[in-house]
């Protein structure tokens, strides 16, 4: 066992689950001072209920057996696994890599709440948790670092641009587009300290996030703590660059927008690219989610308040199939087949491609499957009174 890669998974896993409270403040301060507390409720909950989930039935799913889409129930409860047990490569115990795994099972979720807050019923959205982590979740992360067929197919996400960016932004979409509008669409950011805070909170948290994602104190880990923030530098000046082109002023809110979609932008590549690869990552990534959400999406007349597809989706599906681009072996000796700018061919541009839309399309077939399955079964959206009125009347629901 190494001591000190047991101390620094440690403070990692403490950095990822820093992430949802900060989540819950970066929400909460975007939305009208009606809906903070429901906002802060449908993302502060999850900690509990998806931390449960992960012993009951989620490590054993994710991280059991090798079917090609999801494990067997074998360690339900991690029963029959030895917790003290070395993990060979990062000389890690299981039981702090399951615990560490446990906080990107909280975060993901938390992170579609942005789409639908102010009008979805707390009973519901802990239904849908619930089955969506069993059915989408858990199988993902079999697929992409469990043994699954995406892992064979030599997939490339080092810290989550599939099972957690691309997932929880194509859940948000499509969950934005089964529930329908709010009643009253306009947005009021009616506390942009708390963006900042949870801004700051997140890009903090993230370190744990990537870098953590090495899993031993390293020459990747430390690549990963660079390319994370060269990236999201690059993506917030390049989105106040395109807000004094179009608007023309720099917002709070877009400035810390922007970090968020380099951060989401650069999971996926952070421990395979350079820091010219990360660079451009985050700009592209600030880029392309920035003409979806201010040009596409008032098209395609979806409510997702806020721009959890937009943010995560969007930066997601370029930051994974950026990867395609970028990897390259000089960095990471796991990258078989270099990106194709680093003249490994179109190999493994063409691997992220096809695993970038496997997951979307799982995903949101799924979603689809089970909210129909679950509305039919609770009631899905908040009284007309309830959301005009917001947190009052929830709270004494």
């Amino acid at each position: 066992m190494s001591l000190v890669n047991v101390l620094f998974i440690m403070v990692a896993s403490i950095l990822v689950f820093f992430m949802t409270p900060g989540l819950a403040l970066f929400y909460g301060g975007l939305v009208p001072k009606k809906n903070m507390v429901n906002t802060f409720i449908g993302v502060f909950f999850i900690c509990g209920l998806a931390s449960l989930l992960w012993v009951v039935i989620g490590y054993s799913l994710a991280f059991s057996g090798q079917g090609p889409v999801v494990g067997n129930l074998k360690a339900l409860m991690m029963y029959h696994l030895n917790l003290a047990s070395v993990l060979p490569d990062s000389r890690i115990p299981l039981g702090l890599y399951a615990l560490y795994q446990m906080m990107f099972a909280i975060i993901t979720p938390a992170l579609f709440i942005g789409a639908i807050v102010g009008r979805v019923r707390l009973p519901f959205l802990a239904a849908f948790i619930i089955g969506w982590s069993v059915l989408i979740y858990y199988p993902l992360v079999h697929m992409v670092w469990g043994g699954g067929f995406l892992q064979h197919l030599g997939t490339l996400d080092f810290a989550g641009g599939t099972v957690v960016h691309i997932n929880a932004g194509v859940t948000a979409f499509t969950l934005s587009l089964l529930v329908g509008p709010r009643l009253d669409r306009t947005l009021r950011h009616d506390n942009q300290a708390l963006v900042l805070i949870g801004t700051s909170m997140l890009w903090l948290g993230w370190y744990g996030f990537n870098a953590g994602s090495a899993l031993a104190i390293n020459e990747i880990a430390v690549q990963a703590m660079l390319t994370t923030t060269v990236a999201t530098a690059g993506a917030m000046v390049a989105w106040q660059v395109l807000e004094l082109i179009f608007q023309p002023h720099v917002t709070l809110v877009g400035t810390c927008t922007g970090a968020l979609c380099g951060l989401v932008a650069i999971t996926p590549a952070t421990g395979y690219v350079t820091i010219t690869g990360a660079t451009l990552i985050g700009i592209g990534g600030a880029i392309i989610s920035y003409l979806f959400v201010r040009f596409i999406k008032p098209l395609l007349k979806v409510d997702d308040t806020l721009d959890a597809f937009g943010c995560h989706g969007i930066s997601g599906i370029w930051g994974s199939i950026a990867t395609g681009l970028f990897a390259t072996h000089a960095v990471n000796p796991a990258v078989v087949h270099n990106g194709l700018f680093y003249g490994g061919g179109w190999q493994q541009f063409l691997v992220q491609i096809g695993a970038t839309a496997i997951t979307m399309v799982y995903t949101f077939v799924m979603v689809w499957i089970l909210y129909r399955i679950l509305s039919r079964l609770l009631p899905v959206r908040m009284s007309a009174r309830d959301e005009v009125q917001g947190w009052r009347s929830e709270v004494a629901e």
